[in-house]
């Protein structure tokens, strides 16, 4: 049975990732990755080639099957997301869930630590971070509202992603329900464009309204508890 490793990527910076890391992509026969447009731009950075999979949420059975397979044969396996750490907020954990399965559990997986974008939110936000809650994504559209009333009722520090596309309206509902708690909006994590905003709701949507270049990108918002 081969091996599984799990391998945290660079949320943009490419020098973020691992010694270790590059070292079991060199190594492995296969990797399994979110979209291999992506990840071949990270292999070819590191000039690692390497046969490529692409694994997403609605990735039919047969691709896990086939992945199972592999590792019967006793090739060893990377998975890896566009950027960050696989499984977290990303469909890499279904995918673990089910290789589990389908080799009952003989499989052995091997976690590669690395860049988290929630995590590295966290880390500049100066709150308290003893304890806190990571909720992903908001839904779109149903539950939304449920999603954000959670976020005002938590006990602890709270730590979301938000698209591009949601980001106002993101800000919007916390500013009817958290006027007054303080927020941390991080913008293109370790990209040319890092960006890092402080204060309340209302006062951050100042500043992105402000000019449209603000609204771009990728969004980590993090509330004080």
């Amino acid at each position: 049975m081969g091996t599984l490793y799990i391998i945290a990527t660079p949320l943009g910076n490419l020098k973020d990732i691992t010694f270790r890391a590059i070292e079991a992509l060199k190594e492995v026969d296969l990797v399994a990755c979110e979209d291999t447009r992506q990840t071949v731009k990270l292999l070819n950075h590191y000039q690692i080639a390497k046969p490529l999979v692409s694994y997403f949420q609605h990735s039919k059975l047969s691709k896990i099957e086939y992945l199972a397979e592999q590792l019967a044969q006793g090739k060893n396996l990377a998975l890896v997301t566009d950027a960050g750490t696989p499984g977290i907020s990303d469909p890499g954990n279904k995918l673990i869930e089910e290789l589990t399965r389908l080799t009952s559990g003989q499989i052995k997986i091997v976690p590669l630590p690395g860049p988290c974008a929630a995590i590295a939110a966290l880390s500049v936000s100066g709150f308290p971070t003893d304890k806190f809650v990571f909720m992903g994504f908001p839904p779109h559209k149903k539950g939304r509202n449920k999603y954000f009333e959670e976020i005002a009722q938590a006990q602890h520090s709270v730590v979301f992603y938000e698209s591009t596309h949601r980001i106002l309206k993101a800000l919007e509902q916390l500013k009817e329900l958290l006027p007054e708690r303080q927020i941390m909006v991080a913008r293109e994590l370790t990209k040319m464009f890092e960006t890092i905003y402080r204060g309340s709701a209302e006062e951050i949507l100042g500043i992105l309204n402000s000019d449209k270049n603000n609204l771009k990108g990728e969004f980590v918002v993090v509330v004080k508890k």
